[in-house]
């Protein structure tokens, strides 16, 4: 990555009279790996280096990138992000909020290094999760795994004076596999992703997981049993807290749904200015808090600076079971009158930088698990899922459980089959009574934006108690 092209192309956008211009440059070094049925499939390494340009001229916006570094190219992508700011055509120009200039250095450190660790120990390393996967005793009819290793380094300069250098390196382990007994099969996945280096895998325990997983699918083919519809009380667990809290949390609270820029790509938000929800409307019980949090260290998501050159803080969405505050970027901040909390991410410098999500969990209460099965009755155990769906709003949703049990009189009993909650965003927060206080975390990878950008997030949190919600 050439630092000398990218002060170039700044100084070239400021001579052309620009309201306000940022350049990125990224640059990618990756390795990725595919096991099937403990067959090496694919193994490559490869790299990728470019730069963009982001320009605000006359109230329009202008963004250009490029893989090509010469001066040519820098005036030329200017030049096409300039041009394309002034013939943006808008009933209201767009304003960035102010924000301080920052000039710093960070980066993720690695305990072992990725570059250090040759092909064939990373390939070694995923071969035997994959033996121990398949020596466990459960009939798994298909297993495949993918590990992918990354070292990303940008730097990012502004009209601001901002300049800010970060190198990331992360790690990611894919795993799916599908059980069979009986003339029956269940599947199922986990994804690990860290910020860091390859000592990930010490910290993973990957192979108990999936062995643990796998188990799991055999013991619902053999002996879960399907549940009598009707009201119960529904026990949570960290899994399924994460990807309610994600959905149906931190997607409605990105601020260009609010506003409405994503409404034909991936829908828009049951929140809006002049509608029934609004900041400090009440969206469920008090004792919910929902956070997303760029700085967990070791994170999937974790960032010290967006990519807009702010500094990343934690961010209250649901507070006390109200809406607290819209996860932003520096265009739709300064639309909403506030300032960016740093939410603005992409996936390469070929993406503009959209409002995005980057650990977003529920914040721990001071009861544990057991104490919270033991005050149910009649109720469900619902450990991690197998499904869910949401409207393009964010409000109506549904989750269908995969490892789950059935509650009776304090006590788990036998594993339930594929129960099934229909529910909206306000009916699920609002019926939460008791939060445990142990908190697990889940990686996964969050789509958004045409064209799609899939960014590394971390979904979780504690598990949660639901009294009297229907059942199916």
């Amino acid at each position: 990555m050439r630092k000398d092209l990218i002060d170039y192309s700044l100084k070239y956008a400021e001579s052309k009279g620009v309201e306000y211009a940022e350049i990125r440059g990224l640059e990618e070094r990756i390795e990725q790996l595919l096991l099937k049925n403990g067959e090496l499939e694919t193994y490559y390494s490869s790299s990728d280096s470019g730069f963009c340009v982001r320009v605000l001229v006359n109230g329009g916006l202008g963004f250009a990138s490029t893989n090509k570094w010469t001066k040519k190219e820098a005036k030329t992508i200017v030049d096409l992000a300039h041009r394309t700011a002034r013939a943006a055509e808008r009933k209201k120009d767009i304003e960035f909020a102010d924000e301080k200039t920052v000039v710093t250095t960070w980066k993720v450190e690695q305990k072992k290094k990725i570059e250090d660790v040759d092909y064939e120990e990373k390939i070694n390393e995923v071969l035997n999760i994959d033996m121990e996967l398949a020596a466990c005793g459960v009939n798994i009819k298909a297993r495949m795994l993918s590990c992918a290793a990354s070292i990303e380094e940008k730097y990012f300069i502004n009209t601001e004076r901002s300049m800010i250098t970060s190198s990331v390196p992360t790690i990611s382990v894919f795993g799916f596999i599908t059980v069979s007994n009986g003339g029956r099969n269940e599947q199922g996945y986990r994804q690990f992703g860290y910020s860091g280096g390859w000592e990930a895998f010490d910290k993973w325990k990957a192979s108990d997981k999936l062995i643990h997983d796998a188990r799991t699918l055999k013991k619902i083919i053999t002996n879960a049993k399907a549940i009598k519809p009707g009201k119960k009380d529904l026990i949570c667990g960290p899994e399924v807290t994460g990807i309610a809290a994600h959905e149906s949390c931190g997607h409605p609270m990105e601020a260009d749904r609010i506003l409405g820029r994503e409404m034909s790509q991936a829908g828009r938000s049951f929140i809006y200015e002049g509608g029934q929800f609004w900041i400090g409307e009440t969206i469920g019980s008090d004792i919910v808090t929902i956070v997303d949090d760029p700085k967990i260290v070791n994170s999937y998501g974790y960032y010290e600076y967006d990519d807009e050159g702010i500094e990343a803080k934690r961010r209250y969405l649901y507070k006390n079971g109200r809406i607290n505050e819209f996860l932003h970027n520096r265009e739709t901040a300064a639309k909403l009158d506030t300032r960016s909390n740093a939410a603005s991410r992409t996936t390469n410098y070929d993406r503009e930088a959209i409002v995005r999500m980057a650990n977003t969990f529920v914040l721990p209460g001071d009861m544990t698990n057991e104490e919270m099965i033991e005050d149910v009755r009649d109720g469900i155990y619902m450990v991690s899922f197998t499904e869910w769906n949401i409207d393009d709003k964010r409000f109506n949703q549904r989750y269908v459980g995969k490892e789950a049990y059935l509650i009776e009189k304090g006590e788990l009993k036998n594993p339930i089959s594929r129960p099934v909650i229909e529910t909206t965003t306000i009916k699920f927060w609002s019926a939460v009574d008791a939060i445990s206080k142990r908190l697990e975390f889940e990686a996964a990878t969050c789509g958004k934006g045409d064209p799609m950008q899939g960014i590394p997030v971390f979904t979780g949190g504690p598990a949660l108690r639901l009294r009297d919600v229907y059942m199916k």
